[in-house]
Order: C-alpha cells, then structure tokens, then sequence
C-alpha cells in the first residue's frame, strides 16, 4: 500500500511552476552591480542539483541554465566598481569611529545591519559595540530610545546586557511609567528591543505587554507623523529582531532610499552590495542546478520534485552572509536529495519497500543497497555519495572525519519518516509532544544544522561536536526546529486537511488542550513558537554549548520559516515565489 505525504517540511513542499519566471530570467545578467565579483562556488566541481514532482519552469532546467550567469573565470585586476566599494566602505567606517554620541553610533550601526551590509564591518562593529557594554545600567538620564536601542544591539550581536537597563523608566508601583506614553519612537524602541527576551525576564514580557498595547492604540492618533506610523505599523507586523535578513534589506533599502535624511553614501554601498550579492546567488543557483541536471534523479524518478529554486531560497535564509557560498551549495545539494526521500516515503514506496530502505540506510553500505527496488537504488546511491562528498570537503578543510555524525542524523531522519508511515498506515495516532519532535527531525531541521556545523566549521570542538551524536539533539537545535514545525502546520493547515493528512499540530493541540476553535488554537500555538523564541535568545545571551556562528543559523531557520509559512493565503506559494524573484532576478536600480 503506498504511503501518502504526511508531513510539509522545511524543505518538502509541492507547487504549480512559478509562470513569473522565466519573464524574469532574462534579467538575471543584470543583477551584478558595478564591480560585482564571482564568490568561491566557482571553483566546485560539478556533479547534480534538486527535485521536482512539477516542473519549476516550463519544461525546466534547460531554460533556467540559459539565462543564469555561467561560471567564469574571475578577473585578478581590481575593477572601478570594486574601487568604488572600497572608497564607501572607507567613509563608512570613519562615520563610524567619528561619530561622537552613544545614540548616533547605535543608530548607524542599526542602519549598517538592516541594509545588509554589516559583514563588511564586522571587527568595526564589535569593537563599537563592546564600549557600550560598559554603559550598562549608569546612566539614569538615558532616554527609553537610546537604552532601547542600545539593548537590542547589543543582543543581537551576542553580547550580554541585563533587561535591568529598563527599571529606571518603572515607578514605584513597579509599572512602566504613564508619562512614556508620551514618547511613541521610545515606545518604538522598548517594544522592539522586548523580542529579545530570554526565559525568566518577565520586565521584557511586561515591556512587550505594554509597548504592543499602545503602539497599537498610536497607530489610530492623527497627530502622528506618517513616516513613524509606517514604522510602528512594521514593527506590529513583524518586528526586526524576527526578519529574515536578505529579504529586510530588500525591503529596507527601498525605505531608506525614501528618507530625506539618508547617508547617500551608504545608500550607495547597500545597493551596489545588493546587486552584487544576487549575481552571486546567481552563480551559485547555476552551480546547484549543473549538478541536479547531471544527477538525473528526477529523470528517473517521475513522482519526485525538482525544485531547486526553493532548496536555494531556504539556504539564503539560514546562511545570508555572502562567505558562506560553499555552505549554502552543499546544503542545498542534500535538501534537494531530502526531498526525493520525502516524495518515496510519502507518495510512492510501498510499506515494504520503506523498510528495506530505513534498513538499508542505517546499515550504511553499498553492499546494503542490493537488497532494494530499482527505483531506491538510485536515490540510495545518491545520498551515500553526496554525504561522504561533504565528509571529503570538511576533511579536507578542517581535517575533521566527520562521516558518524553526518550518517546518524540522516538515519534518525529515515526512521522518523518510517514512524510517519506506521502512523498513516494502521498505526497509533501520535500525542502532541511525538507528532512535533518526530516533526522536527523529517522537517529536516536536525539534518541542515548538524551539516552546517561542520561545513561553516567555526568553534567546533571535540566536547560540542560530540553533542550531535547524543539524544535528544541540543535544545538550540530543537527550538529552531520546533518554530518551523509549528509554522508549518500553522502555514499549511488547510492543505494538509484537503490532502487527508492523518495529523498536525492544530488537530493534535485542539484534541489535548480541549480547544473548541482553530482560531483558539492557532493564537496558543503562536504562544509556543514565542516561548521558544526566548529559548534561542537565550542560547544566544549564553552562548555555552555552541559557537556563535550556529547560534546564528538557528535563529535564522527561526527567521526565515515564519517569513515563508506566515501569509493570508493558505498557499504556500503564495508568497514563496515573490520573495525568490525580489532576492535572485530583480536588481535594484
């Protein structure tokens, strides 16, 4: 009996082509800006790219390798674009270091941020940020807008500050004090800097409480000026500490080009970076899509998806900065082969054939391959290659044997798929707690931040790699997947229902918790996904277990699942397809 799909993950989801798409790929070539260089996906080897059930283009790849940048050799002379980047970026970082006052150096270090451009200026804004950590709790004249400020900077950027700053705007009957109504861009500032919270930092939760309340209640005053009721209005939508970071500086450079008080210079450098960073993308889109192509995984495999596009864009959310090419091509290389095991489990294998597979792949050998259908040999033989190709390219980098840990989250993710299929065909029905924690190992959430942590490389250890191969998974791990568990049911509920998907988490919470409506359940849920939002700023305020870089990444698998599941329409796609063609074929002019 086949088994039919029982899970929309991080990266398993189907869709209809994207018919904006090739009217776009013919601007591909024009995303570079002045001086755009090519990263160092140039220089991979080739071999194949990601699935598809339905074309992603027409009749697909074919077109799509047409218009997208070709591997070139990248020219040793320095260009005047590149000229022209270093000049701005050498007047940005005296601004920085010139700028005398606390608030001003914060506020263009929030600029510098937003627009996307702080990896250039990453030793400059550390050294910044570091000499108001000393400020901490003197100053009792501070404004709630620079403490605010302050807070969330420092935060952000991994460096402790206790929520402490804020008892000085309370009176003496412990409540924030009335006459900050008064001050809507303080207000402003408090509220954002209250997502920032850790677990047991109730000021911050009476802060977010109390900002939200009359923020709200400002958008309806008449008297306020319309540049900051956008702003508030924004930041009630989604605030900044919650945004995916390529698609905000998108979208923040566009603002900023608004502004009459812009640094024309620095609006300069973002878009000139934007551009570059896309034709970048673009190569690396090229790179994956070559392999995919030369996998021929979905030629033989009719029923699998081939969707390298949307593999990308995930890779852009958890890894944004422009040095981690390498990374994001591996990564989506090993989503794109997920998928295709997704699909078999899901749509096609048979309940036998899926546990020769779930055997084959924890015995982890060629010789364990013999013993499946056709139509698994060549999915098995894909991913033993792959994973031991990325084993090679750490090993040869770091010279780390990384093969123990790489194999065991594949295989806790094939048994948790092979749980999925007991439960559709006969089986229990899951509680809650199983349904979302075996969610999160076949969402892929597991599997993509055990492989970053090795292919990123920065601060692995023998003491913290050796947490990947106990269980549970560490709870850094498991908060970021846990949010993009339950996005994905909150997301995708109304499909899942239509497809007679056996469970999600509204059908399970509902039944446990003795709610009566899905619009109940749906705000407790969002309540969840908050409180683990505190657990991963507390893993960053920490930073005990696991270095800073994977803090990071988990954040921003956070990030970008509630960028992607969070929309009106209960179509994935929805929104899916606007963010690829604004990130990848549109530059900015």
């Amino acid at each position: 009996m086949a088994c039919t799909r029982s899970t929309i993950s991080l990266f398993s989801q189907r869709s209809s082509s994207l018919p904006w798409l090739t009217k776009h790929l013919s601007t591909a070539g024009a995303g570079a800006g002045p001086g755009a260089r090519i990263c160092s996906c140039m220089s991979l080897p080739t071999s194949s790219s990601p699935p598809n059930a339905m074309p992603l283009i027409a009749s697909a790849n074919n077109s799509l390798l047409q218009y997208i940048p070709q591997s070139v050799l990248i020219p040793s002379e320095v260009d005047e674009g590149t000229k022209r980047r270093e000049y701005l970026l050498e007047q940005t970082r005296k601004k920085l270091y010139r700028t005398t006052t606390a608030v001003e150096k914060l506020k263009l270090i929030d600029t510098i941020q937003r627009l996307g451009i702080s990896y250039y200026l990453e030793d400059d804004i550390s050294n910044v940020l570091q000499g108001q950590v000393s400020i901490g709790l003197g100053d009792e004249d501070e404004d709630l807008f620079t403490t605010g400020l302050r807070f969330r900077m420092l935060r952000h950027n991994g460096f402790q500050i206790s929520p402490d700053v804020f008892q000085k705007f309370k009176d003496n009957n412990g409540k924030f004090k009335e006459s900050l109504l008064k001050d809507t861009l303080g207000l402003l500032s408090l509220y954002e800097a209250s997502y920032m919270g850790a677990k047991g930092e109730e000021i911050l939760e009476e802060a977010m409480q109390f900002t939200k309340t009359h923020l709200s209640q400002s958008l309806q005053a008449t008297e306020l000026p319309p540049q900051l009721k956008v702003q508030v209005a924004q930041a009630l939508e989604l605030p900044t500490h919650l945004r995916m970071a390529r698609l905000e500086a998108r979208r923040f450079i566009e603002q900023y080009t608004a502004l009459r008080d812009r640094d024309s210079f620095l609006l300069e450098l973002a878009k000139m970076d934007y551009n570059k960073v896309q034709s970048q993308h673009q190569m690396e889109l090229n790179e994956i899509t070559r392999w995919w192509k030369q996998l021929g995984l979905v030629d033989k495999l009719s029923f699998a998806r081939d969707r390298p596009l949307e593999c990308f864009l995930w890779t852009v959310g958890l890894l944004p900065e422009p040095k981690y090419s390498i990374c994001r091509i591996e990564l989506a290389k090993t989503i794109a082969v997920l998928l295709v095991i997704d699909d078999i489990f899901d749509t096609y294998g048979k309940m036998d054939d899926l546990i020769l597979f779930t055997d084959a792949i924890k015995r982890w050998d060629l010789e364990a391959m013999e013993t499946l259908p056709e139509y698994m040999k060549i999915c098995y033989m894909a991913l033993y290659n792959l994973t031991n190709e990325i084993c090679y390219k750490v090993l040869k980098e770091n010279g780390w044997s990384v093969l123990p840990y790489l194999k065991s989250t594949w295989i806790d993710m094939i048994e948790g798929f092979m749980v999925e299929a007991k439960w559709f065909n006969g089986g229990r029905s899951p509680n809650l707690e199983e349904y979302i924690e075996n969610g999160v190992s076949t969402a892929g959430s597991y599997m993509a931040l055990v492989h970053l942590f090795f292919l990123i490389g920065e601060g692995v250890t023998e003491q913290n790699a050796k947490l990947l191969m106990k269980k549970p998974y560490p709870k850094l791990f498991s908060s970021a997947g846990r949010i993009l568990r339950l996005w994905d049911d909150l997301g995708t509920a109304k499909e899942e229902q239509e497809r007679g998907d056996l469970a999600s988490s509204i059908h399970l919470f509902m039944r446990e918790k003795n709610i009566t409506t899905e619009e109940e359940c749906r705000k407790r849920i969002l309540e969840d996904i908050y409180g683990y939002w505190k657990d991963l700023n507390g893993e960053l305020i920490s930073q005990k277990q696991m270095p800073l870089s994977i803090i990071k990444v988990a954040l921003n698998m956070a990030r970008a699942s509630q960028v992607v599941y969070k929309h009106d329409e209960d179509s994935y796609f929805s929104n899916v397809d606007n963010y690829v063609q604004a990130l990848f074929f549109t530059p900015l002019v």
